[in-house]
């Protein structure tokens, strides 16, 4: 990229690696939707994206303690309290360990991580290192996802009621509050993005960071595909659903 964007121009780039890249195109994630997933498929996505899950308010915090700004520290907080809670027994990780639970995953190997697909553990751990080591606004617009996740959750929520009955409106609590959350999120992510890169070299580091996510999560989406549907080749130590 030789000119600069305007920051309409770079958030309509940044729209379009959604429009591109995001799971929600992934075969595991339409066969989730339409109801086409057996119980164990869906507590295999389940377990393993807790872990994903358990790990976002992680970067978090490693994003927040990397920044001088306290106008970007008072933003990002909120998301700690989202994912953690502000006490015992709330928050997005909670709700999703209930998820599992009502699954019929015991709690404390979800906890524990215990069955989670190497690839997954692999994934996750690259996204954490990723905010770590990349430059701030990297790390900034790798949260960018968000600008997508409306759609899905929409999908999701109502594929999977409409096709599973295992899957109740309790279970999927963790759904309700993200809507609104992501879009305060994608706000702030956004303005910041927009304002900091000034550079067509730094709009591009923009541009693959939000690559570099979407890769991310496809990839999680392949390990789930290749080792629970097609061609079902289940690492040793992974969860092994029952029947």
């Amino acid at each position: 990229m030789s000119a600069l964007l305007s920051p309409e121009g770079l958030e309509q780039r940044l729209r379009d690696v959604g429009a591109q890249r995001y799971h929600d195109k992934h075969p595991f994630h339409v066969r989730l939707h339409a109801g086409g997933c057996t119980r164990g498929e869906v507590q295999a996505w389940a377990l393993n994206r807790y872990t994903y899950q358990a790990h976002i308010p992680v970067k978090d915090a490693a994003l927040i303690a990397r920044t001088g700004s306290s106008d970007l520290r008072r933003a990002w907080r909120q998301r700690l309290v989202d994912h953690d809670g502000a006490e015992a027994g709330e928050g997005g990780v909670e709700r999703w360990l209930r998820l599992c639970e009502s699954l019929g995953l015991e709690r404390a190997d979800v906890l524990a991580f215990r069955g989670v697909l190497p690839a997954t553990r692999f994934a996750v751990d690259a996204y954490v290192n990723f905010v770590r080591e990349r430059s701030l606004l990297e790390a900034v617009a790798s949260s960018l996802t968000e600008l997508f996740s409306p759609t899905i959750i929409r999908n999701r929520v109502a594929g999977m009621l409409a096709n599973y009955d295992f899957v109740s409106p309790e279970s999927l609590a963790y759904f309700s509050a993200r809507p609104e959350q992501a879009r305060r999120d994608v706000e702030v992510a956004l303005a910041y993005v927009t304002a900091n890169a000034r550079t067509p070299a730094e709009q591009e580091a923009v541009i693959a960071a939000l690559e570099f996510k979407c890769d991310m999560l496809w990839a999680m989406l392949d390990a789930l595909q290749h080792a629970y549907v097609e061609p079902g080749h289940i690492p040793p130590g992974a969860f092994v659903p029952e029947g």
